[in-house]
């Protein structure tokens, strides 16, 4: 894809209406992806997260100034472990 970024996975979280929330970043840990997927529509078309995404940079917003440092760490870790396309 041309005129995209890679983002990585950083976080995942569940609520209590069965939706996962997937957050994605920039290496630098400075801007982000949300994703909310509904848990249940997920396992029944066999779909799991991906360590990475490529996204368009409008989509992307600013990550808090406290949150970066911690996404930037865990971008790298993923972006070292894991391919791109691997189901996390």
């Amino acid at each position: 894809m041309s005129d995209t970024v890679r983002l990585w996975l950083v976080e995942r979280s569940y609520d209590d209406r069965n939706l996962i929330t997937l957050v994605y970043t920039t290496p630098d840990g400075e801007r982000a992806l949300r994703k909310e997927q509904s848990a249940t529509v997920m396992r029944q078309r066999g779909v799991a997260p991906t360590a990475a995404v490529d996204a368009d940079p409008s989509e992307l917003e600013p990550v808090a100034e406290g949150d970066r440092e911690r996404y930037a760490a865990e971008a790298t870790r993923m972006a070292e472990r894991h391919d791109p396309d691997d189901e996390v």
